[in-house]
């Protein structure tokens, strides 16, 4: 793996991993926040465990390029659960990091999954 790409797998892991762990930490305000975005219900208790499995593994480095492209996959349907609310003119607050995100959903959580896309993007390539 690359410099660039091993750098690359570490944002994004550890992205993961603080969105994952700050769900975990808001305790039940996160469920009902991600219920407000649209997220399925029989998903919401898992999304925390999926993203603190994928970031360890994408910061550990094992499996490549497995969680890269699960990570991917996942930024892939958040993103896409975003754009659906703010095309319907609804802006809950992002359930994204937990407590730490509790501001409106806008067009800044669309680049910044973009960015967090084209980072797990240069992860999978193999340089």
């Amino acid at each position: 793996m690359s410099v660039l790409g091993l750098l690359a797998s570490i944002l994004v892991g550890s992205a993961f991993v603080a969105a994952g762990g700050s769900k975990l930490a808001a305790g039940q305000t996160w469920p009902a926040t991600a219920r407000e975005m649209g997220a399925p219900g029989f998903v919401i208790p898992f999304v925390p465990w999926v993203e603190l499995a994928v970031g360890a593994t994408l910061v550990a480095g094992v499996g490549r390029p497995y969680p890269a492209l699960a990570a991917m996959v996942l930024l892939i349907v958040f993103t896409g659960l975003i754009v659906v609310r703010l095309r319907e003119g609804r802006r809950p607050s992002c359930a994204c990091f937990g407590a730490w995100s509790a501001q409106p959903l806008g067009r800044i959580h669309v680049v910044r999954n973009g960015v967090l896309i084209a980072l797990a993007v240069v992860a999978v390539i193999p340089v």
